[in-house]
């Protein structure tokens, strides 16, 4: 057995896109703060749900930003930590995965205030609910602005690298909060605009309901894909058949030359792991043929290989 060539321990640098995702994170934070205290105030005073629920919605999408802006902040605080084998990218997921969480907590609560709405309705006061729920769109569209031009900074900055294609599971949970807050602005708008035209009261709560299974549509996309990560379920991604290939594919090796053992990951953004064990009765194949033979592969960051 010839044993594999050591790899070397990776350290996740906090590069200019995550510092780009931080900043505009944390200024959406603050941003979502302030307008969900106005709308959540003018909710409770003109007794419109839909805009009650926006307003929490909002609220929630806060605490869920924040997570994901302290995530950012604990992954490059231990970027250099070689406690973390494969550096701290993952603790940007985790932040994305518990956003989702909060999101699916969010549609919850504003299907149980709709009901108890439709159960129980009271008089609203259409014109000035309207008021502060185009005020309340208008921040959520500059909001995903921001964050929509910390992707672009990210990704070009990733750009010509391998896996600079990935997405940053962490901004786009918190775009997702966004873009969540502005679909229930617009159908709190439209709720409030049909019950001022048409005197249709119920169109208040169940605008609520409808936007409570939006949220949650979005919320169980961002759960998959965060979770795939999480619990390293990569073994179906392309570079996985690319490897197979690659191997199968080298006739200095032999027809015999087999693969034993394979195992992907995720390490970053758009790096992988890869451990490869390989059984040949063939000399020539070495631990460094194979690895000039995948070096092609520039998104394996680390490559462990084992011959038999």
């Amino acid at each position: 057995m010839k044993p594999s060539e050591p790899a070397a321990h990776h350290v996740h640098v906090f590069d200019s896109g995550n510092q780009a995702g931080e900043r505009g994170t944390r200024l959406v934070m603050v941003i979502t703060i302030l307008m969900m205290g106005v709308e959540i105030v003018a909710g409770w005073w003109f007794n419109s749900m839909a805009l009650l629920a926006d307003g929490w919605h909002m609220g929630s999408h806060a605490v869920a930003i924040g997570l994901s802006a302290f995530a950012y902040a604990l992954a490059r605080r231990h970027a250099r930590d070689h406690r973390f084998a494969f550096g701290t990218w993952k603790i940007e997921i985790l932040g994305g995965f518990a956003s989702a969480l909060f999101l699916l907590g969010v549609a919850a609560w504003m299907v149980v205030g709709s009901v108890e709405r439709i159960l129980d309705p009271k008089p609203i006061h259409y014109r000035e609910a309207i008021v502060v729920a185009v005020l309340g769109l208008a921040v959520n569209l500059v909001c995903a602005l921001i964050l929509g031009r910390a992707h672009d900074h990210g990704h070009d900055h990733s750009h010509g690298q391998a896996g600079g294609h990935h997405q940053d599971l962490n901004l786009r949970s918190a775009y997702v909060h966004v873009l969540a807050d502005a679909a229930t602005s617009v159908l709190a708008i439209a709720a409030l605009a049909g019950g001022l035209a048409f005197g249709w009261a119920w169109l208040d709560p169940v605008m609520g309901s409808a936007g409570a299974i939006l949220v949650a549509v979005w919320a169980k996309g961002l759960l998959r894909d965060s979770s795939r990560v999480l619990l390293d379920a990569e073994m179906d991604h392309p570079v996985v058949a690319e490897i197979r290939e690659a191997i199968a594919t080298q006739p200095e090796w032999g027809s015999e030359t087999r693969i034993t053992d394979l195992h992907v990951w995720r390490v970053g953004k758009g790096s992988y792991a890869c451990v490869l064990a390989l059984a040949s009765p063939n000399p020539g194949l070495t631990v460094q043929s194979v690895r000039q033979c995948l070096a092609i592969h520039e998104e394996i960051a680390h490559l462990t290989v084992e011959i038999q």
